[in-house]
């Protein structure tokens, strides 16, 4: 049986930082300037690519299946804060996500996009470039519009999602298959 198949690629001389704490999941490419905070997973399948500009991500970060983070060519990196969740088939392009942010399953964030705290970004949205999402606030649609501010039970779905992933990716890590050692 083969051990887990990520790849960690330079680029230009630029390797990527990941803590040790980390999971890479089978079949996820990280490659360039890129710096991956402790607890934090990268699913299957999934591209984080700095090869033009940097991408910082925070801490108890997960980063689901099929997703593609990229950057701007020296205009527009990538940021993401801690305990950010962005579902499966995101995309996610020079853009800052902060702290306790949520991406919705195949939402596209564009160039020069921030997304506030505990802003919730729908299943599906287009978040065309430039948009400022302030804290606590839903959006949805193409393009995405804030429809209004968040639950109690939405916030809820932000905290217990980033806590589930923790725990994912803490399972995985006690396989041997799945071990970065």
């Amino acid at each position: 049986m083969m051990k887990s198949n990520y790849q960690i690629l330079e680029y230009m001389g630029k390797n990527p930082r990941i803590d040790e704490s980390v999971f890479l999941a089978p079949g996820s490419q990280v490659v360039g300037d890129v710096v991956i905070g402790k607890n934090s997973s990268i699913w299957f399948q999934t591209l984080v690519r700095g090869d033009v500009n940097y991408i910082r991500i925070g801490e108890n970060v997960n980063i689901q299946d099929l997703t593609i983070v990229h950057v701007a060519r020296d205009v527009y990196p990538v940021e993401i804060g801690n305990n950010v969740s962005i579902g499966h088939r995101a995309t996610i392009h020079g853009c800052k996500l902060k702290d306790n942010s949520f991406v919705g399953m195949c939402a596209t964030l564009m160039d020069d996009v921030e997304v506030g705290e505990f802003a919730f970004i729908g299943a599906g949205a287009l978040v065309t470039p430039g948009k400022k999402i302030p804290p606590g606030v839903l959006v949805m649609g193409s393009p995405g519009k804030i429809v209004r501010d968040i639950t109690d039970k939405e916030r809820e779905i932000i905290t217990r999602t980033a806590g589930n992933y923790l725990k994912y990716k803490e399972n995985y890590l006690q396989d041997p298959f799945y071990s970065r050692g």
